[in-house]
């Protein structure tokens, strides 16, 4: 999900237990289900924080998003997914020569 890892961080699912018919293991999915969980929930709160942080005036005269607010998370919500895709393909291709 998200092409590769998610949030910059280097955690990689564990590869799946396979049955004999090719089946993966319940027990293998239900912990690549956590950690792809696991992941996504941290990712949301990196990026929560970061466009909080970076976007948000931090005294609120209006309970309503300004016009410069809600285009500041746009972008930054734009260029973290970004970021993140171009460094997981970038990992996906080194390890990928390296597996050769």
């Amino acid at each position: 999900m998200f092409g590769g890892a998610i949030g910059g961080g280097s955690q990689q699912p564990a590869q799946p237990a396979m049955g004999g018919q090719g089946q993966m293991d319940p027990n293998a999915q239900l912990m690549a289900a956590e950690q792809e969980m696991e992941m996504v929930t941290t990712m949301f709160e990196h990026l929560t924080d970061l466009c909080y942080k970076k976007c948000l005036i931090q005294r609120y005269s209006d309970e309503e998003l300004t016009k410069a607010e809600s285009v500041c998370i746009d972008r930054c919500v734009a260029k973290y997914f970004q970021v993140n895709r171009e460094v997981s393909d970038k990992l996906a291709k080194i390890s990928q020569a390296n597996s050769m």
